[in-house]
């Protein structure tokens, strides 16, 4: 609790060996993108063979991981079926979404198929669902645990944010606050429809949200857009 902590700017997402754990640290300017499996429990209650469930989580967390990662976001944290990314850069919030929408594409087109074609009885089970949160804004990094076993932490609103839009259940995929939705081109907001025109994809919630003692107004999205 005595530590002078010994803070700079961050150019580049740290890695965890960048931070000195005792009293290092690294403010950065960055989007947080929470990309997590809905009713995994409901999953890994039923009735299916533990293997099965852990192909499919791990399907869902290995192709929101390379979606990430192809969009520019960098992988910095797994837990259980979640997967947090971070993008900084000036295009950091038209790179989450982007990535989101893709992410999207591949939870109803890309997955389902793969687990019908595995399994003999998987058009029962193919259809999953899922939750993305995205928001954005100053974070600090640091290390957390203890020598050999630790981890970097994100401190600040973005990433707690996000994670809790994540966890969601208004009916969307994806949820995004204003801030993130104010950064956005028109393609990411339009998307054309079969009588060529375009159509908004994204919707105002009603009530936002509170999230600890801050209203944060969102957005949802069943947009979808393969990589």
């Amino acid at each position: 609790m005595t530590t002078t902590w010994k803070i700079t700017d961050a150019r580049v997402v740290p890695k965890t060996d960048d931070i000195v754990m005792k009293d290092g640290g690294r403010r950065i300017d960055a989007t947080y993108a929470y990309a997590d499996l809905a009713g995994s429990t409901k999953l890994v209650q039923s009735t299916l063979y533990d293997e099965t469930v852990a192909k499919i989580i791990r399907a869902y967390i290995n192709s929101a991981t390379r979606i990430f990662r192809e969009y520019g976001g960098e992988i910095r944290s797994f837990d259980g079926d979640r997967v947090m990314a971070i993008f900084i850069g000036d295009d950091k919030n038209r790179k989450a979404v982007r990535a989101a929408f893709a992410i999207n594409w591949a939870v109803q087109e890309v997955i389902p198929e793969a687990i019908e074609a595995a399994w003999s009885d998987g058009k029962d089970f193919k259809d999953i669902s899922h939750r993305v949160g995205i928001d954005t804004g100053e974070s600090l990094i640091v290390r957390g645990g203890a020598r050999n076993n630790s981890d970097l932490i994100s401190v600040g609103s973005a990433p707690n944010v996000a994670a809790k839009l994540s966890d969601l259940k208004e009916g969307y995929s994806i949820y995004i606050t204003k801030a993130v939705h104010e950064d956005l081109d028109d393609e990411l907001i339009h998307f054309p429809t079969a009588s060529g025109r375009t159509s908004n994809v994204w919707s105002r919630l009603r009530y936002g949200q509170t999230v600890g003692d801050k209203h944060v107004e969102v957005y949802g999205s069943h947009g979808r857009w393969g990589v």
